[in-house]
């Protein structure tokens, strides 16, 4: 067996860990590159442990980030986020992670791949996904990316330094902001009914949906979510006929065998007091609205990053799914209440006559170097580079 050594680094970021590589380690044809990540990560693994890779066995640790300079004269680093499937031989390279975009910049300066100034470095990125640039604001102590930090965040044990995230133009990509042009739309899913839907395509494509088109209340937390087969099926109807309405699959079943990652389905409710998965307990009044997030087919231990951006565009749309259901109505600040605590994020939106744009997003996460090394990985089929 031939075992290849390539350089990675391993980072936290938001509330999502994964390997980052620098592309020209990998092979330059994206079918032999992908087997070799897949053989990298662990999968697929019928187990669903990734015991044999570097995956963690859930959707927010099995994750690949590639990076490499960027030629474009607006932007300083180029990345592409892969997500990878546990069960089966699939990256999904459909979307972004905003939780893993919080370490491409600490990363790049860490690596030299862009020159540090000391206080605050603004590193431009280029997201190779959708097609967007995000700067990340980078604090920088002694010429290199700070690891220290007070700035602690809900779904992560230890403080951090703050990142603060600017997503540019962060509407669109592979379709509009409102794909359908409409800011509620009401699909008729099979086997679920008449639903009324806000889809967005900011940050991510998201689906948005009041709870109780689940039967639910919003409250929810993974374990019961993730054991209720009855649940789940419903939820991927809705998210994989979504996509079709959204322009991002040809049919459901497509969505569903090819493209897991994207579009997201998120449930929201009314504002609620609960315990969160730390076991602080979350009060109505200090949150705009309760939200739950799934992410390949599992409900998130936290809420994700593009989600986030996405729920805060939703937010400030009137007579959103989201907007109807927060406090306030809507709105370009919005504090979510997740399952490990809470999250503001905002949005900066424009109407042009019966159409919606949106300038910007802004978020706050943290990151953190973990690993820097070699990964061995066991030689694939396909060729040489």
């Amino acid at each position: 067996m031939t075992i290849r050594r390539i350089p990675a680094e391993f980072w936290r970021g938001g509330t999502s860990k994964g390997i980052f590589l620098l592309e020209h380690d990998l092979p330059s044809d994206a079918a032999h590159r992908d087997r070799l990540l897949l053989r990298m990560i662990g999968s697929p693994d019928p187990y669903g442990k990734q015991i044999d890779g570097m995956g963690g066995a859930t959707s927010s640790t099995s994750k690949i980030v590639l990076i490499r300079r960027s030629s474009r004269a607006d932007c300083d680093v180029e990345y592409l986020f892969g997500a990878v499937d546990i069960h089966r031989p699939i990256i999904d390279w459909s979307g972004n992670c905003g939780n893993l975009t919080t370490a491409v910049g600490p990363l790049a300066l860490s690596l030299g791949l862009v020159a540090a100034s000391e206080g605050t470095t603004v590193v431009r990125l280029w997201q190779d996904n959708i097609g967007k640039r995000i700067l990340a604001h980078v604090p920088v102590i002694d010429g290199r990316p700070a690891e220290e930090g007070d700035f602690l965040m809900d779904g992560v044990a230890f403080p951090a330094p703050e990142i603060l995230l600017e997503f540019l133009d962060p509407g669109g990509g592979e379709s509009a902001m409102l794909p359908t042009g409409n800011v509620v739309d009401t699909l008729d899913v099979p086997g679920v009914g008449t639903v009324e839907a806000t889809l967005v395509n900011a940050g991510n494509p998201t689906v948005f949906v009041h709870a109780s088109t689940l039967g639910l209340t919003g409250l929810e937390m993974p374990p019961a979510v993730n054991a209720d087969t009855t649940v789940l099926a419903r939820c991927e109807a809705i998210r994989s006929h979504a996509a079709v309405t959204m322009g991002l699959a040809v049919s459901a079943a497509s969505a569903t065998r090819d493209r897991p990652a994207t579009p997201k389905l998120s449930f929201v409710a009314a504002p609620a007091t609960y315990v969160a998965s730390s076991g602080r307990e979350v009060r109505s009044e200090d949150i705009s609205l309760v939200a739950r997030i799934l992410s390949m087919g599992a409900l998130h231990h936290a809420y994700t990053g593009t989600g986030a951006v996405a729920l805060a565009v939703a937010a400030a749309l009137p007579g959103s799914v989201v907007a109807r259901a927060a406090r306030g109505g809507s709105s370009d600040r919005i504090r979510i209440g997740h399952v490990a605590g809470t999250l503001t994020a905002g949005a900066e939106v424009r109407r042009n006559g019966a159409d919606w744009s949106v300038t910007r997003a802004l978020m706050s996460r943290s990151a953190r170097r973990l690993m820097s090394g070699t990964v061995h990985v066991p030689e694939v089929q396909g060729g040489t580079t």
